[in-house]
């Protein structure tokens, strides 16, 4: 299955196996939707791609699933396009456990020493200024514009109809 990013914010760290690739998934990688299905890789026709790297992730695990895949023949005596030679078949082995497990990668949590320049800055009033600006911005366009029509004396002229 594919693998997808957890919603909340204790788990969106970590990707999880998700239902099933999304159809653009299968269209970057090559594979038809029915076909898919049909050689165990899982649809999930509802699911949209909201990042490129989870795309690209994706199409990456399908044509890996893809190349270790041994597809057999319905016939024996006669081959499709699609199955594997006859040599690849004799070596194939079935698998057990999870297939293609997702693997976790570890964030770098190495430990370095804090610069001067980060000791200067303080995360709070950085947030508490960014909060104010976001807060006022509105009364300060307000502020702006009635500046703007001031004649420059303190008096405000008044809009004649």
């Amino acid at each position: 299955s594919s693998g997808i990013n957890a919603e909340y914010g204790r788990y969106n760290a970590k990707v999880r196996a998700g239902r099933g690739f999304t159809l653009d998934e299968l269209k970057a990688a090559g594979v038809n939707k029915k076909q898919a299905r049909s050689i165990g890789i899982a649809v999930d026709h509802r699911r949209k791609n909201r990042s490129q790297e989870g795309l690209q992730a994706n199409v990456l695990r399908l044509k890996e699933y893809k190349s270790r895949l041994i597809l057999f023949p319905r016939k024996k005596s006669q081959p499709k396009k699609g199955d594997s030679t006859p040599a690849e078949m004799e070596v194939a082995t079935q698998l057990r456990g999870p297939v293609m497990p997702i693997k976790q990668t570890p964030a770098d949590t190495s430990a370095r020493v804090i610069t001067a320049e980060e000791k200067k800055q303080s995360a709070f009033q950085t947030m508490r200024m960014y909060r104010a600006n976001e807060r006022l911005v509105g009364i300060r366009e307000k502020r702006a514009k009635e500046a703007a029509e001031d004649d420059g004396l303190g008096v405000k002229t008044k809009k004649k109809k």
